[in-house]
């Protein structure tokens, strides 16, 4: 949904904290984690957190 590579994803994961990132890829997997309706909360760094809407 992202147009993102599994490794690149893989990659996301196995780091702590927030990703290195280029090219808008972050931004496209955020939005399309919206589209799917999650909800990001709190503050990215010291305490993030996700909220999942019903469709």
């Amino acid at each position: 949904m992202a147009d993102v590579g599994w490794a690149t994803i893989q990659r996301f994961e196995a780091v702590e904290g927030i990703p290195p990132y280029r090219s808008g890829t972050l931004e496209r997997v955020k939005a399309a984690l919206e589209e799917a309706g999650i909800q990001f909360i709190g503050d990215p760094v010291s305490s993030p957190g996700v909220r999942l809407h019903k469709r």
